[in-house]
């Protein structure tokens, strides 16, 4: 079989999806190899630009390595280029940097933000389609609330303070969201009242957010205007000065900050692939995705264009639709290398939509009926963010998104309000830490020398009872006076020692479960006296991990997992239960104060994740 070329144009949602499918359908196939080509060596996680725009999350939040994403891919190459062109003759990709010959050629490129020609956009306005764009914006915005903190002048003094976003869609709905959490922290940091900063949506349309059931789009407007949003609908926008838009009817109103959002296109490069294109550039292709010019030649996602009833409008431009493109096309490909007829078609189908409004709010509407706000919406949002890290098979950036979008976020801004975000000082359990390395290392000091050595062959697991009766070496029974003294002592529940009174134990027999388990485990002496030593050199490395800060979610985890084992085995009573919460407190990172994690844990995970995924790089080349 002759060797095939896929060459994949674009590492966005469309062009990752494709490459994974790909990846996995023909990974047996050693004639096949994947190049995903992109101008930069990182995805974006294009949904959520808006927050590096708003200032919850940093940049890296949402740029996933495309190396990373494919390190144990061995059919699939990543190189970093910008293509210009395509040569269908010679079937090679050109590129800056390089051409690429290719059998299959997929492109995935993208869209960016559409004036519609409107005079003064560019010059004056923001846009929110790459992560460098979102960062201008976010220092724009800075910088003229700063300035207009300062300014006396009232005219001046409200432009500065006035940020206007045109456009209702997605994108213009999320920023304007997400700016109602901002202006507080913005309003705090420079001083002035936050009714002082004016956010302003509009929107050339009598309706918001139409790609949303009417009744989710009107339960969104409301929340909007509540929070003090001042949406201007109908509204037609002609001109974007410095500091003043013109509306049609001649009307003006005044914002140094006007983030354009009403629309996109597909990128201007496209225009130099020599293939159809019909609305906004987009490229005009089959219902099996191919270009109406090659069929060796797909498209999916926001640069290609499905006229499935006539109309020209194409399929919305969402993520949905990248992915679905891309499986389509992804599949037509493996069916045409197994030299099978690319039968797959694409379906525009969508499961909903989901919209933020802020970081705690969003409006969504879900298969045929199901209709939510609020959390739970934004619980949706979240999940379908969590489904793509599946769909696309990496842990590593499933958990960084988590703790971004809930662990390390400031100022409250996450779905539970701050309150699980790790941003307070954890100084203060570092005795939490101490304490319970330290009341580990108590009770282990009995254990290792002296009449209670648990490195003795003699047994201490007293409640294992199928081993208790086939030793005599073990403890022997209670008799006499020893024997009247335990028969008199009563067990009484209390979660503190109370003098003149027996502890009671958590569990006063084994569970059945757990007994029928402990026994297949441990059926005779050996193995009882193996994990007696096992359990205590366990235990004593457990105080000191605790001790120094070394491991201490590790350590902190197997202090739970060993007072369960002791409760279970009958061992463990309910005056020690602290143990439980403590450790748990102990896992915020404590072993970062004042231990030996602060340089271990950077360490490890830098070198853990070179030795997994490699080392990253800037560019890379085939």
């Amino acid at each position: 079989m002759a060797k095939s070329n896929i060459v994949i144009v674009g590492g966005g949602f469309g062009g990752i999806y494709a490459a994974k499918s790909l990846a996995k359908r023909l990974k047996k196939n050693s004639e096949v190899h994947i190049t995903i080509i992109d101008k930069h060596s990182y995805m974006t996680y294009m949904t959520e630009l808006y927050e590096v725009a708003a200032g919850r999350v940093e940049p890296n939040a949402i740029q996933y390595d495309l190396h990373n994403l494919f390190s144990h891919r061995k059919n699939v190459s990543i190189v970093t280029d910008e293509v210009t062109g395509i040569d269908r003759q010679k079937k090679q990709v050109l590129a800056k940097n390089g051409r690429y010959d290719y059998d299959y050629l997929l492109l995935s490129v993208g869209s960016q933000p559409n004036t519609f020609g409107t005079p003064g956009v560019d010059e004056y306005g923001y846009m929110l389609g790459s992560v460098d764009q979102a960062i201008n914006l976010k220092h724009a915005i800075e910088a003229h609330i700063r300035a207009g903190a300062a300014e006396q002048d009232p005219d001046k003094r409200q432009s500065l303070l006035t940020i206007s976003v045109v456009g209702s869609g997605f994108t213009g709905i999320e920023m304007v969201g997400e700016l109602l959490d901002w202006k507080k922290i913005l309003a705090q940091e420079n001083k002035i009242d936050p009714s002082e900063i004016r956010l302003a949506l509009i929107e050339m349309a009598p309706t918001l957010m139409n790609m949303l059931d009417r009744k989710d789009a009107d339960k969104g407007e409301r929340y909007l205007a509540k929070h003090g949003v001042e949406i201007l609908k109908n509204t037609d926008v002609i001109s974007v000065g410095q500091h003043t838009i013109d509306f049609k009817g001649g009307d003006s109103f005044q914002t140094s900050t006007l983030i354009w959002t009403a629309g996109i296109k597909a990128a201007d490069n496209v225009k130099q692939f020599g293939l159809s294109q019909g609305r906004s550039g987009r490229l005009l292709v089959t219902k099996q995705g191919q270009s109406v010019d090659d069929a060796n030649i797909y498209a999916f996602g926001d640069v290609s264009l499905t006229d499935a009833d006539g109309s020209g409008k194409g399929q919305p431009q969402t993520v949905q639709g990248a992915e679905a493109g891309a499986h389509v096309a992804a599949k037509n490909v493996a069916l045409a290398i197994s030299g099978e007829e690319p039968n797959a078609v694409f379906e525009g189908k969508y499961s909903g939509f989901v919209v933020a409004i802020s970081s705690k709010y969003a409006v969504a509407h879900i298969g045929k009926n199901t209709h939510l706000s609020g959390f739970w919406a934004q619980a949706v949002k979240h999940m379908i963010n969590f489904m793509y890290f599946f769909q696309i098979t990496n842990a590593y950036y499933f958990w960084l998104y988590f703790r971004h979008e809930f662990f390390n976020t400031p100022n409250e801004r996450n779905l539970f309000h701050g309150y699980v975000s790790r941003q307070g000082n954890v100084l203060w359990s570092l005795p939490a830490r101490l304490f319970l390395g330290a009341a580990w290392l108590v009770d282990v000091s009995q254990k290792i020398s002296g009449e209670g050595s648990w490195f003795v062959n003699k047994l201490r697991l007293s409640s294992f009872d199928w081993l208790v009766t086939n030793t005599t070496s073990g403890a022997t029974p209670k008799s006499g006076a020893a024997a009247a003294t335990a028969k008199a002592a009563k067990a009484t529940f209390s979660l503190s020692y109370e003098y003149g009174h027996q502890p009671m134990l958590i569990f006063q027999h084994m569970p059945k479960l757990y007994y029928n388990v402990t026994k297949f485990m441990i059926p005779n002496t050996n193995m009882a006296f193996f994990m007696q030593k096992t359990m205590t050199i366990l235990e004593l490395l457990i105080g000191l991990a605790l001790i120094v800060g070394l491991f201490t979610w590790l350590a902190s985890a197997a202090s739970v997992a060993f007072v369960v084992i002791f409760s279970l085995s009958s061992m463990f009573y309910w005056t020690n239960i602290w143990m439980i919460p403590m450790a748990l407190a102990a896992m915020n990172g404590s072993g970062r104060i004042f231990g030996l994690d602060k340089y271990a844990m950077p360490w490890i995970g830098k070198h853990l994740r070179h030795w997994w995924y490699g080392k990253e790089k800037a560019i890379y080349k085939k």
